[in-house]
């Protein structure tokens, strides 16, 4: 028994280093990928077992040479390619494998795939369409707060968060019949509870008119916007409430986007630059300064727009945020948004 063990491990490891090394093609296309895999004789009797992710070969050819041709013709939303947006790029991620194993064992060889792309223009993820999660209508428009998750590419599927890791907080204001809008957030606290009273515990997260002070002490920073009515803030988990039920907090602002000033603006520290910078516009950063100091809330608009319905608070909750350690002994409950007056 442990002779034919061995024999399997070596076998195994033999057919890994064959594959390895294979000759691979990859041609990304507008919506869809084709994939030439070339396959050692030894391995095409295992043709079966070599996948794009969760996909079979499209196509499998034996060559005069003994070789074997695996072809992969899909569309990019098959086979469980991840779709990830970084800065002005999109990213289609996959993986080729060689599985000789049970499919609950891990692949003998894995060979990363990635198609790069420009972010078309106007793009919008599709989780940030305006039927998404709830959504509260203020002076004509709605808001919208959702969690996302990890992956920043849809809605989250549990409010349980590890300490430490990032919690992507998504906020939006639907504008059909408004001029462009830019959406701020003026404030957020975390609390255990989903309705704040005036001795509330609190943990801030956003004071001082849209300075983020935790990431001056931790982490957390704004995403770059995908269109000017919708923030993500990428908030790191904390030790506030930790195990409880908690709720972030937020009043959100839509504004002109052509006037920020101190008192209108989303600001974040940049520890690489040791400095505050302001999120729309890096080279007006010095309306940020003020967020070390007491910001100026004075706004010749103010008064007007915000009178007029476009200010808005909402609570996202619960989020449990968990030790690693202690995770599995708690259950998720369900994600819910909840909107306040």
């Amino acid at each position: 028994m442990g002779t034919q063990l061995s024999l399997g491990v070596i076998v195994v490891a033999l057919f890994a280093t064959t594959v390895a090394n294979a000759e691979i093609k990859v041609n990304c296309e507008k919506d869809s990928i084709s994939i030439t895999w070339r396959i050692h004789p030894m391995l095409v009797p295992f043709a079966a077992r070599h996948f794009l992710g969760n996909c079979m070969a499209s196509r499998f050819n034996v060559l005069p040479s003994g070789e074997g041709n695996a072809e992969f013709n899909y569309k990019l939303d098959d086979c469980n390619f991840k779709r990830l947006m970084k800065g002005k790029k999109l990213l289609y991620k996959n993986e080729l494998t060689f599985r000789p194993r049970p499919r609950s064992s891990p692949a003998s060889y894995v060979y990363p795939i990635e198609c790069v792309y420009p972010r078309p223009k106007g793009w919008i993820p599709p989780f940030l369409n305006a039927g998404s999660g709830v959504a509260e209508g203020r002076g004509g428009l709605k808001f919208h707060m959702l969690l996302l998750n990890e992956r920043i590419t849809a809605v989250a599927e549990t409010n349980v968060i590890p300490l430490g890791s990032f919690i992507p907080i998504w906020a939006t204001v639907a504008q059909e019949s408004h001029q462009p809008l830019l959406l701020l957030m003026e404030e957020c606290v975390a609390a255990t509870t989903p309705e704040l009273q005036a001795n509330s515990n609190v943990y801030p997260i956003i004071t001082n008119k849209g300075c983020l002070l935790d990431s001056e002490k931790g982490n957390s920073m704004f995403l770059q916007r995908y269109h000017s009515s919708a923030i993500t803030l990428y908030l790191q988990s904390f030790k506030f409430g930790l195990g409880e039920e908690v709720y972030i907090h937020c009043k959100l602002l839509a504004w002109d986007p052509e006037v920020l000033s101190e008192s209108k603006k989303a600001c974040h520290y940049v520890k690489e630059n040791e400095r505050w910078e302001l999120l729309d516009d890096p080279m007006q950063s010095s309306i940020c300064d003020c967020c070390s100091r007491t910001c100026n809330t004075c706004s010749k608009r103010g008064d007007e727009w915000e009178s007029n319905g476009f200010r808005h608070t909402s609570v996202l909750g619960p989020l449990i945020i968990m030790d690693p350690s202690q995770q599995n002994t708690h259950n998720a409950s369900d994600v819910s948004i909840a909107d306040q007056d």
